[in-house]
């Protein structure tokens, strides 16, 4: 999998950095049991801080996707809690909803798009 920063968003390199873990997991280009590159490794390689790629791991690990271990590293472990993540994706997708109704972006659109990026996982 192949992790790239852009230097010139707005966004947090840790948050870059953990959208695109959780976008290779849900793609299968990184399956549960893979072992993720050491934090120095992965900081070397990007070109970013070790405590940068410390805090993204540390987010995936609370959010559930990885697990920390002594030996192997962060490993993708999917926290399997159902009912938690649709709590935590109906907040997060408030938001996103309400930006949306902000732009006049119409239901119809938003279900078009839902179903547009499914269908995109799906055929990987």
């Amino acid at each position: 999998m192949l992790i790239e920063i852009d230097f010139n968003s707005d966004e947090a390199f840790y948050v870059q950095l953990q959208n695109q873990i959780i976008m290779g997991i849900a793609m299968n280009l990184i399956r549960e049991g893979d072992s993720l590159p050491s934090v120095r490794q992965l900081a070397n390689t990007v070109g970013i801080n070790m405590h940068t790629v410390n805090k993204a791991y540390a987010v995936l690990k609370q959010e559930g996707f990885i697990q920390l271990d002594r030996r192997r590293g962060a490993v993708i472990a999917i926290d399997m809690d159902q009912a938690r993540a649709l709590i935590e994706m109906k907040e997060q997708l408030r938001v996103l909803l309400a930006r949306g109704r902000c732009k006049n972006i119409s239901k119809e659109e938003v279900h078009a798009l839902v179903d547009e990026i499914y269908e995109e996982y799906g055929r990987l």
